[in-house]
């Protein structure tokens, strides 16, 4: 029995963990579970699965979940704060940590998890994108095993060999799939008007606010391309991104003599969730098997660099380093905030990023201090570009 702690239970990434988890309860047993506002889903959630703990933000939160839960008699201890998640991350029973809080406040759990030694399925692209080099100095300096959870960067790890380097393996490049969004195909100008529904409204996958706006500006495509550098040890021009609007190829990684093997299914996040909890084994998802008959079609193309700037700052940031990846992050979670708010147009997102970066002094962000300091100096100047946007 392996008992599972699931950071960002009653988002989208979450809510699809429990799903497979509840398919294989003679195998995983739920530790605890987060949450942040959905507290109803958080009380239902607890109701079922009877974690240990569950962990809210606040104390308010904690007190309203604490009366949810004794209505039902509900047994689940009530704790919060982020040192409460980063003790249900490193706590000895825990075996399997689910890093799926989206942005910067999944990093410090998420590292907790690493430094005790967990099995981490990462969701949390924020925290290589933030901190890579920290994180992976923890990861060499514990024995965690750590696995990618984003459904682009799991099938690139189904599609590597195990314990090669990706120039002893013959790696010649990484395919990176993206659907192109909601808005693929428009232009600037047709863009500047949409609504936070519109953005939200993806294609092809479920997904909480947050990832469903970058997705929709493409700057989700440039964090996984960050992410997926820390992950492989490869170089950004090492990397193609290739829009597939089908979303069945999750990306390919070519090979020196010519292969070129893609990792393919349904866009459904239980398929590589199932891959992770089970690796090096495999367990059934709930995912039905894919027919490429009544697929029919896989089309592919290049991805539009003009009229989705946010994915050219993302290249940017990855090619200058040093911590131009946590400043690029911050500013987009913040401008991705105000939007959602109203306060600021879609097209003004990668307006706020661009003012950020280009009027901040990178430097190499190795350590934990540096890269918190980054984050918090730049959301406070993106914050104050947001308030001269809205005057």
């Amino acid at each position: 029995m392996q008992r599972i702690t699931i950071l960002g239970a009653t988002g989208s990434v979450g809510v699809s963990t429990l799903d497979v988890v509840s398919r294989h309860l003679k195998k995983y047993e739920v530790f605890a579970l987060t949450g942040k506002s959905k507290l109803e889903t958080l009380a239902a959630q607890c109701q079922k699965f009877q974690p240990k703990y569950a962990v809210v933000m606040d104390a308010s939160s904690a007190e309203i979940l604490k009366g949810m839960l004794a209505a039902t008699r509900t047994a689940t201890r009530v704790i919060f704060g982020m040192d409460a998640l980063c003790a249900v991350s490193e706590d000895s029973d825990v075996d399997i940590v689910m890093a799926a809080i989206v942005g910067a406040a999944g990093l410090l759990p998420t590292l907790s998890a690493v430094k005790a030694d967990k099995k981490v399925l990462l969701a949390n692209k924020e925290s290589l994108v933030m901190a890579g080099q920290v994180f992976n100095q923890a990861l060499r300096s514990s024995s965690a095993t750590l696995l990618p959870i984003d459904s682009e960067h799991n099938a690139i790890f189904q599609c590597l060999p195990i314990n090669k380097s990706l120039s002893v393996a013959g790696v010649d490049k990484i395919l990176l799939s993206a659907s192109g969004g909601p808005f693929k195909g428009l232009t600037l100008a047709d863009m500047k008007k949409v609504t936070p529904e519109q953005a939200c409204a993806h294609p092809n996958w479920s997904m909480g606010n947050k990832i469903s706006v970058d997705s929709a500006s493409m700057m989700n495509k440039g964090l996984e391309l960050i992410e997926a550098c820390w992950l492989f040890d490869v170089n950004p021009v090492q990397i193609d991104i290739v829009i597939h609007p089908q979303s069945v190829v999750h990306s390919l990684v070519q090979y020196v003599d010519g292969s070129v093997l893609a990792q393919m299914g349904h866009p459904d996040m239980r398929t590589p969730i199932a891959h992770a909890l089970a690796w090096p084994e495999r367990i059934a998802s709930g995912v039905e098997n894919l027919n490429l008959i009544d697929v029919a079609r896989l089309d592919f193309e290049a991805p539009d660099l003009v009229n989705f700037p946010c994915l050219v700052l993302a290249l940017e940031a990855a090619r200058v380093g040093q911590n131009a990846p946590a400043v690029l992050n911050a500013a987009n979670e913040v401008a991705v905030e105000a939007f959602l708010q109203r306060r600021i147009e879609f097209t003004q997102i990668a307006e706020v990023v661009k003012e950020s970066m280009f009027n901040f002094n990178f430097t190499e962000p190795d350590s934990l201090e540096l890269v918190q300091e980054t984050d918090i100096e730049a959301r406070r100047a993106s914050a104050t570009y947001i308030s001269r946007i809205e005057r």
